[in-house]
């Protein structure tokens, strides 16, 4: 039984850490950053609880048989009480942290979470080892040459990764990651609870032991049940101008969307948002209408160069409403977008038709990489946290899509450049030059303050045909002036652009400090306007 515990304890800490990525990601963002802090707390942390729990053994007065056994068993209890304490506080500290500082809140942050849960349940491990040793000595048998240690961290270390497994393809798909945190707790209390009940195990103190395991239960089903009402995450939220309400919440692997709709107008109206891990993806009116700009602008793009599309490859599905406008006047479209919770949403609550657009569940990476070259379009909208993946702006992935296209096909991009960090943008530049080195780059016109814009790009092998000029007459008549405005000044990407970046490929990224840079500023700039209250998951 001490080897089952150890094996749930060892599932826990490495549960505890996966949730911890996903539980910050709106706060801090996907970056260099928050991996560095996550991985550094945990290895100190385990680092700590092995040394604690060797010196709890050993030290001037070993410790007796019966000091071991309470020590062992009540581990878990005071993880729980951690993790619930941890939930208690990180919805209300985690803005302040990482509107303080995004690297070190995201270390605060990782400390919060992990640090005493982690050294608690890393400590049982030596806890365990010298059990072994005094049970080994009791019966005065010779015990192998590393006392049961290689057993005690094998066991430990099979219990992490079905915690892995677990967390991620039953734990993440069906409960927030606040609530499965909790989970990690109260599954801690019962082994505290168990602990106490085995009669084999030597301990004094099952009562203190006994209460442990329940406060870490008991908190953790509370806190569960009155989770909503103790963060305000369920009623109703002002942003951006307006009362939201969350209608609907989908997590997968790849984060959590929040469907956010606002409140009927006197004619029954209303605005529903797509709300992905602190950004919004898209937003419609109640006639599913899209009234965000970008995505008149990437059509509008799209049908300048190619003014009658008839094969179109989109990379990334968000809402869909860009696909399905394109397939709506004929166009034989194609999406590929890796996370099953877009496509859901895009079909519950934005309109997606699924029967009319081929729909490819599957890396973008790894789509392109097998193209064959039938697409006169590929439009790529591709982001996860505050940018894209590093591996999709690659020179090897802008070589797969070149071969992508038809003769005469173009790529449409919709990325965000960081005006006051430009080199970050120059090193996208350079890498997409260098396959796809005819490039048109347009700007909506900015506010002077503005730090953060979309940056539409046009990409072909060959050179560019003359943009046609076209009028999106279904487009919001706030936006008509802007798209004409912004079709009408293109900027031909040459060596101003280009001349301070570097290229990225596979095996080498000499960029990543300057983009993480740039999405840290993005993830500032959400952090400014976004309550807490969107922003926990």
């Amino acid at each position: 039984m001490p080897f089952a515990l150890i094996f749930i304890s060892g599932g826990a800490i490495l549960a505890l850490e996966l949730l911890a990525s996903r539980i910050m990601t709106p706060y801090f963002g996907v970056s260099l950053y928050i991996w560095t802090g996550i991985l550094s707390i945990t290895l100190v942390s385990l680092a700590l609880g092995y040394w604690w729990g060797g010196r709890l053994a050993g030290g001037r007065q070993p410790a007796t048989d019966r000091k071991l056994g309470l020590l062992f068993a009540i581990m878990p209890g005071l993880a729980g009480i951690a993790i619930v304490a941890a939930c208690l506080l990180y919805p209300y500290a985690f803005l302040p942290l990482a509107r303080w500082s995004l690297i070190g809140g995201a270390f605060a942050a990782c400390m919060i979470l992990l640090f005493l849960p982690l050294v608690a349940t890393s400590a049982m491990n030596p806890l365990l080892v010298a059990l072994l040793l005094r049970r080994q000595a009791a019966h005065k048998t010779a015990h192998e040459g590393d006392a049961g240690s290689g057993m005690v961290f094998f066991v430990s270390t099979l219990g992490s990764v079905a915690g892995v497994i677990v967390t991620a393809f039953l734990l993440i798909p069906n409960v927030s990651n606040f609530t499965a945190a909790l989970l990690v707790a109260l599954l801690l209390g019962v082994l505290s609870l168990t602990a106490a009940a085995l009669p084999k195990l030597p301990m004094y103190g099952r009562g203190a032991v006994t209460a442990c395991g329940i406060i870490a239960m008991m908190g953790a089903v509370l806190l569960a049940w009155q989770g909503d009402n103790y963060t305000g995450r369920q009623g109703k939220i002002a942003f951006s101008g307006g009362q939201w309400q969350v209608e609907g919440t989908h997590g997968s692997l790849f984060g959590t969307v929040k469907i956010l709709r606002s409140g009927t107008d006197g004619d029954g109206k209303f605005l529903r948002v797509y709300f992905h891990d602190g950004l919004i993806q898209n937003a419609v009116d109640s006639n599913q209408r899209s009234i965000v700009f970008y995505t008149y602008a990437l059509e509008a793009l799209t049908r300048a160069y190619q003014p009658q599309p008839q094969q179109v490859l989109v990379l990334g599905l968000g809402a869909g409403i860009v696909p399905s406008r394109l397939a709506r006047d004929g166009a034989r479209v194609e999406v590929v977008e890796i996370d099953p919770a877009s496509l859901a949403v895009a079909q519950h609550y934005f309109g997606f038709d699924a029967t009319r657009i081929t729909t490819h569940q599957a890396d973008a990476r790894t789509f392109v990489s097998d193209c064959t070259p039938r697409h006169d379009v590929v439009l790529v909208d591709l982001f996860h946290g505050d940018g894209t993946p590093d591996y999709l702006i690659t020179r090897e992935f802008f070589r797969d899509l070149r071969r992508c296209l038809t003769p005469g096909g173009i790529a449409v991009f919709n990325t965000f450049v960081d005006l006051e960090n430009q080199r970050a943008y120059a090193h996208l530049l350079a890498t997409l030059t260098s396959e796809l080195p005819h490039v048109a780059m347009y700007r909506q016109d900015h506010r002077p303050d503005a730090r953060q814009i979309n940056s539409y790009l046009v990409a072909a092998p060959v050179p560019l045909p003359v943009p046609q000029r076209i009028t999106m007459t279904d487009a919001p008549k706030r936006y008509a002036s802007a798209l004409l405005d912004m079709l009408a000044k293109p900027q031909t990407v040459g060596g101003e652009h280009t001349a301070s970046g570097k290229i990225i490929h596979d095996a080498w990224n000499a960029a990543a400090l300057d983009m993480a840079a740039s999405q840290s500023a993005f993830r500032r700039s959400v952090l400014d306007t976004t309550p807490a209250a969107l922003l926990m998951n």
